[in-house]
């Protein structure tokens, strides 16, 4: 077991392997973070964990009170800075990790402890059949949102599923509009097979509601609830 020491970056959102993660930096303490990650060595990779907020806030110093125990780090992708003096950034998830002892002090940014975590498919004949189940579900749960603002943007991520049963499990995952504590479970289960079986249970509840939903003789937009920053 390997531990090794990585900033933290905690965000009211799960991010996973693969996945792309656009972040507008603003605050003192992370962009003292961007500076360490923008110094480093060519040929280092320029990384960071993501951790997603269990209890507290993105913004603030004392502002995240609790984090989930697993997270994913990021490789900085690109960086660009605007004219006030922050940044856009587009950075890639690529490994999951278990959060260990928290260091709160060496920097102005939260520092961790980590161990990574590997991420197996699984059975392969399994996860190849499970992937097909989910590949059809989530057409089914596109369907059942149409005439919503998320369906238009999940269309353009259906006409292009992959066949890769981690792949494909991390983009339904990080694409399905689910409460954060499912997603975070998600990003926690052990393989790539465990991953595509607990979607298949979220679509099919997110879809049976849906279709509930719009059995009922009220316009869908009036039975909807503003989403929270996470």
């Amino acid at each position: 077991m390997t531990i090794e020491t990585i900033p933290l970056f905690p965000l009211g959102t799960v991010l996973f392997p693969g996945m792309v993660l656009p972040l507008r930096i603003f605050e003192a303490r992370y962009l003292s973070l961007l500076e360490r990650l923008l110094s480093v060595p060519e040929g280092t990779t320029a990384e960071f964990g993501v951790v997603a907020i269990r209890q507290g806030w993105e913004v603030g110093a004392d502002g995240a009170q609790a984090l989930y125990p697993i997270g994913c780090t990021a490789v900085l992708h690109q960086a660009s800075e605007l004219t006030d003096g922050t940044y856009e950034v587009v950075a890639i998830g690529t490994d999951r990790f278990r959060v260990g002892t928290l260091d709160q002090a060496g920097q102005p940014y939260l520092q961790a402890q980590i161990e990574r975590l590997t991420d197996d498919v699984g059975p392969a004949d399994e996860a190849k059949l499970l992937a097909r189940s989910v590949q059809a579900l989530y057409g089914d749960y596109v369907a059942a949102l149409a005439g919503t603002e998320q369906a238009g943007e999940l269309v353009t991520v259906l006409a292009d599923l992959p066949d890769d049963p981690l792949l494909l499990a991390a983009l339904v995952a990080a694409t399905s509009p689910l409460e954060l504590g499912d997603q975070q479970a998600l990003l926690a289960a052990p393989d790539g097979v465990s991953r595509l079986r607990a979607e298949l249970r979220l679509l099919k509840r997110e879809v049976t509601m849906l279709r509930r939903l719009r059995a009922v003789p009220v316009a869908l937009a009036e039975l909807q609830v503003p989403m929270g920053l996470n």
